[in-house]
């Protein structure tokens, strides 16, 4: 059974990853990010100002992607190199993610990329603020990503927001559970898990 979580920068994608990866941690789930298939810089598209635009379909190697998912939901042991900003492609660590009964997926662009969609058994798509989503988005990038308030802004109006209304958003309806990652999150938590389990009997994966 392949879960499927996606949400716009900022949403909580990789908390609640790691929430619902601990609930199920009895089943030994697999963890797939789209994040560790982004091109490297020099394939990534500029935008009408020269600077480059990470928020697109295009950023990320979409044929490997869906070809290493497909491998993993058949059964097959895959290795890909997990992303960190800003380093060096040679300089990512190469990891190998097993095959599970509990495959958990995240990134942006799981609704849209149609051949991803149909892999996933039951699709979550998170739903917070913007508000919410800027400061968090602030906090990380200067933090720990070196950019200032005024590229961070940059970033948000020109490729975030239109990568969120373009690419995500008009998906929203075809998830299967409506994530309000709010003061609602724990209630909402438990009542994801609940779906989620009833799924795992039913399927018998436990």
């Amino acid at each position: 059974m392949i879960i499927g979580i996606c949400g716009g920068s900022g949403s909580g994608k990789t908390t609640l990853l790691k929430r619902i990866s601990n609930e199920l941690k009895h089943l030994n789930p697999s963890i797939f990010s789209m994040d560790n298939y982004y091109l490297p810089i020099e394939k990534q598209q500029l935008d009408q100002n020269g600077q480059y635009n990470f928020d697109l379909p295009t950023a990320l190697d979409r044929n490997k992607l869906f070809s290493d998912l497909e491998k993993l939901k058949k059964g097959e042991t895959i290795e890909v190199k997990e992303y960190h900003f800003n380093a060096p492609p040679d300089k990512n660590t190469l990891i190998t993610i097993h095959p599970s009964n509990i495959i958990i997926v995240e990134g942006l662009f799981l609704f849209y990329y149609d051949e991803v969609r149909k892999l996933i058994d039951y699709s979550i798509f998170m739903e917070v603020d913007h508000a919410t989503q800027l400061d968090r988005r602030l906090y990380r990038d200067l933090e720990t990503r070196g950019y200032d308030r005024e590229e961070i802004i940059y970033q948000w109006e020109n490729h975030v927001l239109p990568c969120y209304e373009n690419f995500l958003f008009p998906f929203e309806g075809q998830a299967d559970f409506r994530f309000h990652n709010d003061s609602r999150a724990d209630d909402e938590f438990e009542r994801l898990m609940y779906e989620l389990n009833k799924l795992i009997a039913l399927k018998k994966l436990a």
